[in-house]
């Protein structure tokens, strides 16, 4: 297996490709790297591309029917202040899923993108 570039990519169905990109690129910091709307595009934030497929896209389309519905998976996105975030998201009036957890490692919210799929919004704790 070779690898074609230095990226690591993800794969979310969604319901609505453009709906999509405008969350990831406006809310999230990610850009466009490739589209062919309303089927499919790529969005990039650092080493992830993350891979928007509507459902007349091949990879929605290869998902077997019992494979529908949601996981528990979600890509995690790295803040340097998660109240400064949540306040930001909240004031573009975005809701979350849930309330900030906070365990050894950091703290974390989910964000729910417009087809449901989770962005875990997440804040290394503090090292001493």
């Amino acid at each position: 297996m070779t690898a074609t570039d230095h990226h690591a990519s993800v794969r979310y169905l969604v319901d609505d490709v453009q709906a999509a990109v405008g969350f990831y690129t406006t809310h999230l910091g990610f850009t466009l790297s490739g589209s062919a709307a309303p089927a499919f595009a790529a969005v990039e934030r650092g080493p992830l591309r993350l891979l928007l497929s509507g459902p007349a896209s091949s990879g929605a389309r290869a998902t077997p029917a019992e494979a529908t519905g949601t996981g528990r998976n979600r890509i995690l996105v790295v803040v340097d202040d998660l109240d400064a975030e949540i306040g930001r998201l909240r004031a573009a009036g975005l809701p979350f899923q849930g309330e900030v957890v906070t365990g050894p490692g950091g703290r974390q919210i989910l964000l729910p993108d417009p087809a449901g799929n989770l962005v875990e919004l997440f804040q290394p704790a503090q090292r001493a």
